[in-house]
Formats: structure tokens, C-alpha cells, sequence
């Protein structure tokens, strides 16, 4: 009966609808690094019920045929040098640059991918909030260039999980690039910020005025 009726209202030359058109992708911004920090939502933290557990990670590839995964990925796309890939991609040689602390790495054994904003630090910032696939879908971001780095496992567990005002790079000459990338990852994913966070990051990007932060938002 359903599509006897389509097909009478088709024939009458009646547009017939989705009931649900798919979103439409959102454009990319550019703002200025101190523009894209007042862009930021203030919020209270909290880490109330966080487990890493929350969100799924190192589980996605652009093609599961070649056995990587979402790390295996992003040390193919940031090899300067790019390795030998094997069975179950192993990476044998390449060479990489962590920009964190200014080192070459000629293993990909000593280098961590890092979350530009730490997992716990996104909870804290409304990924409490998401649903599990979105948390998924954070932690496996390919999407932009900057919500994944490949970095030196030391200066990854140096950052641990702390924002801006607590740690920044050892490296002092890439701070407004990182800060950038913050910002950037930060504003992808509509994540919030607290007043300490925001005034470190509000003070230091005056150090930065020619930086702008480039984002889209992710679906």
C-alpha cells in the first residue's frame, strides 16, 4: 500500500522527501590564534567516571586489507623518510621528526602517537558526554592532520595528560604552532575549556600574532 501511494503521489508530480537528509559537511574557518581562543566554550572540568578504556583506539585503517591500524597510519603519513612496510605492516627503517622536542627517531618502536588533546583531557572537556562511537572516532581522528602527531615516547609521557597551562613543548621556538594545533583540535571536536586553561592560552598567544588556527568541524 505504501508504495502503490509513492507511486500515485510521483505520478501527481509531488516531490517526495527524505525523512532524513544527511547532514551536510561543515565548511573549514580560519581565525586568528587569539580570535580561535575567545571561539573557545568556557566550561568547569571534571574527570568524574573516566576510564581510557572509553574510548576505542588504534583499531581503524584507511585499509584493513594491509593489516594497519590507526598508529601504523599516522607513522606512514609522518614518515620524512617513509619505512618499509611489511606483513601485518611492519615498518622496518624510515625517519621521522618529533617537533615536540626537536629529535630525529630512525625506529618507529621510539616514537608514541600522541592525542593533541589528551583522551582525558577531552572527557574533561565534553567527551563525557558523547556517545561511544564519537569517543571512538576521536581517538582515531585521520580526519585532520594535527589531532594525531607521531612524537618521541618520552616527550608524549611528559605531557601525559596536561593542558597548555601545565605543559607546553621543551622546544621553545614551536609553542605557537602548538598552540595552534590545540586550539585547532579543540574547536574540530567543540570541546570546552576551563579559566586556567584559557588564560594560559589567551596570554601566550600574544606571543603568536601571526598565527592563524585553521579547523573543521568534525561530523
Amino acid at each position: 500500500m505504501i508504495r502503490t501511494l509513492m507511486r500515485g503521489l510521483a505520478a501527481l508530480g509531488v516531490a517526495l522527501m527524505p525523512l532524513a537528509a544527511p547532514a551536510p559537511a561543515q565548511a573549514a574557518e580560519t581565525l586568528p590564534l587569539g580570535e580561535a581562543v575567545g571561539s573557545l566554550q568556557p566550561a568547569v572540568e571534571s574527570r568524574d567516571g573516566y576510564s581510557r578504556s572509553a574510548f576505542r583506539h588504534w583499531n581503524r585503517g584507511d585499509d584493513p586489507a594491509d593489516g594497519c591500524n590507526t598508529r601504523y597510519e599516522v607513522l606512514l603519513d609522518e614518515a620524512v623518510e617513509p619505512p618499509e612496510v611489511g606483513d601485518g605492516c611492519r615498518l622496518t627503517g624510515g625517519r621521522w621528526f618529533s617537533y615536540y622536542d626537536g629529535v630525529w627517531v630512525t625506529s618507529a618502536s621510539g616514537l608514541d602517537i600522541d592525542h593533541m588533546v589528551p583522551l582525558a583531557e577531552a572527557w574533561d572537556s565534553g567527551a563525557y558526554a558523547w556517545t561511544a562511537a564519537r569517543r571512538e572516532a576521536y581517538a582515531n581522528d585521520q580526519g585532520a592532520s594535527t589531532s594525531l602527531v607521531a612524537v618521541t615516547a618520552s616527550s608524549n609521557r611528559s605531557k601525559g595528560d596536561q593542558d597548555p597551562s601545565e605543559w607546553m613543548p621543551p622546544t621553545a621556538d614551536v609553542h605557537c604552532r602548538y598552540l595552534v594545533e590545540w586550539v585547532g583540535t579543540k574547536l574540530r571536536w567543540s570541546l570546552t575549556a576551563d579559566d586556567t586553561e584559557l588564560a594560559a592560552l589567551n596570554s601566550m598567544a600574544t606571543a603568536c600574532p601571526d598565527w592563524t588556527v585553521t579547523y573543521e568541524p568534525a561530523a
